[in-house]
């Protein structure tokens, strides 16, 4: 009898884990929508990670930045760049959606540490409805990604992230770089043209201004601007001898000298944008290329005496 009932004890036992395990796998979204919501309850504070409990927060949004909205842009799917604010955010990929006059981006990440994003703070997410979280999306390779509204590009986004390990919102910014997209992806009037300015022949003198890399490189400003045969053409001096070549518009460009500083002459593909460039140095141990971006700013030009 006692061997009985020890058997049928231990089936039922058997039975109940049996039961819970199908319910956990039935789907991770359904359990740790649950994690939230209990962890959510003990309050807003434990729920959102303190800076102590965050790597180093890197300041991504400069003060020259000017938003871009999706009346600037062309209808269409872009590969772009994004920033963030933290190394434990990373963001492999991206594909910006344009369309109807809003913006979407698919995110794919680094890891898969994140359960859900909200568009907003850390703060924020607690105070949401659950419908407001945005939960990954896992692609054939085992990746997440993030489908997310974007309100403009250049301009600091609070996202906060649901750590899977630590059950908290982590606030981050994203930034989303104009830089990165295409010149086609810019609508008509956005960027000025060499035709928009009307310039005759000759040679001019225009403000240039440069940003990437690590802050160091400068380029000489004003730079001289070169029309002639509806092109327009800038010499840039750069403040080293270290630039080998420059690639600009998917061509590769040699300098004109590397004695003092490398000298490239550049095409100039459009005015009063963020023109990105890439400018290999052989600085470092290795040759190594850098992103950069020229602003040649149209209403600094004037006729070279």
């Amino acid at each position: 009898m006692k061997k009985f009932k020890a058997t049928v004890l231990a089936a039922v036992f058997a039975a109940g884990m049996m039961s819970a395990l199908a319910c956990a796998e039935e789907t991770e979204t359904e359990v740790t929508t649950e994690a939230v919501s209990e962890a959510a309850e003990s309050g807003t504070e434990s729920q959102v990670a303190s800076k102590d409990e965050m790597a180093p927060v890197e300041d991504i949004v400069t003060e020259d930045m000017t938003p871009v909205y999706a009346d600037s842009l062309v209808d269409g799917v872009y590969s772009i760049k994004v920033d963030s604010s933290s190394s434990m955010f990373s963001i492999e990929e991206c594909e910006l959606t344009v369309a109807d006059g809003k913006m979407t981006a698919v995110m794919t990440m680094g890891g898969t540490g994140y359960l859900y994003l909200y568009m907003g703070t850390g703060e924020e997410a607690v105070a949401a409805s659950e419908e407001e979280y945005i939960p990954f999306v896992e692609t054939e390779d085992g990746k997440h990604t993030f489908e997310v509204p974007v309100e403009a590009l250049d301009m600091g986004v609070d996202c906060a992230a649901f750590s899977k390990k630590k059950e908290k919102w982590y606030d981050r910014t994203l930034v989303f770089r104009a830089d990165s997209l295409p010149q086609e992806a810019f609508a008509e009037g956005t960027i000025t043209s060499l035709e928009d300015l009307n310039l005759e022949d000759g040679s001019y003198q225009i403000e240039v201004g440069l940003e990437g890399g690590s802050g160091r490189a400068t380029v000489e400003s004003p730079a001289t601007l070169t029309v002639a045969d509806g092109k327009a053409t800038a010499t840039i001096i750069w403040s080293s001898n270290s630039y080998d070549y420059m690639i600009v518009n998917d061509e590769k460009l040699e300098p004109v000298t590397m004695e003092e500083h490398s000298t490239f002459e550049i095409p100039v593909t459009g005015f009063d944008w963020k023109m990105p460039v890439v400018a290999d140095t052989i600085a470092m141990s290795t040759p190594h290329e850098i992103e950069y971006t020229l602003y040649f700013d149209s209403s600094t030009i004037e006729k070279a005496e």
